[in-house]
């Protein structure tokens, strides 16, 4: 695989990660969710990711794929006065927020009888975390998960055994989350 055919490859969205030896951020949503800081703090290497922005973004991707309830009548969806919101059939009704169309009006969040979308994952700037992928080596752990105070990002093995609320998002985010499950909802 090329070098571009692999940065496309590992920003999609697999819906089907598998486990493996390669090294991945880990997130735990519980201590992001928990209000033990006002505001995130983590800062992020990357030049075009000023305030954490990229942070956000592993949020967000980990929010919708394991808190979002992915309603059939979706009120966040509906809410949208830009059409930026999107459920996705074809990956278990994920949603989608296309960045381009988002005007940060936070409507989605309001409209949300979960409480799952966060006003503070909805900002107006365009993010993606790309998870230092192309620079980061052994001995060079990535800004985030450095900076961060309560310890909630690190970088860890995909290989062994999960621990319990901990869910592979993708094939570059390992997440724990304490989340509702589909059959007891």
């Amino acid at each position: 695989m090329n070098s571009s055919a692999e940065q496309i490859h590992n920003k999609a969205f697999n819906i089907a990660p598998q486990k493996g030896k390669d090294e991945r951020i880990f997130l735990d949503l519980d201590i992001c969710s928990s209000k033990k800081c006002e505001t995130c703090t983590v800062q992020c290497s990357y030049f075009y990711h000023p305030g954490n922005n990229g942070v956000r973004s592993i949020v967000e991707l980990a929010t919708y794929a394991l808190v979002c309830r992915r309603c059939k009548n979706a009120h966040c969806i509906a809410a949208c006065p830009v059409d930026a919101l999107e459920q996705q059939p074809e990956k278990n009704w994920i949603l989608v927020r296309h960045n381009m169309r988002c005007i940060s009006c936070k409507s989605c969040s309001h409209a949300c009888p979960y409480g799952t979308i966060y006003p503070e994952n909805v900002p107006l700037l365009i993010h993606n975390c790309d998870f230092c992928l192309d620079r980061r080596d052994k001995a060079n752990e990535p800004l985030c998960t450095k900076t961060c105070p309560h310890g909630a990002l690190s970088v860890k093995k995909a290989d062994g055994e999960l621990d319990a609320n901990t869910f592979l998002v993708g094939d570059n985010l390992i997440v724990h989350s304490t989340h509702w499950a589909w059959e007891k909802a």
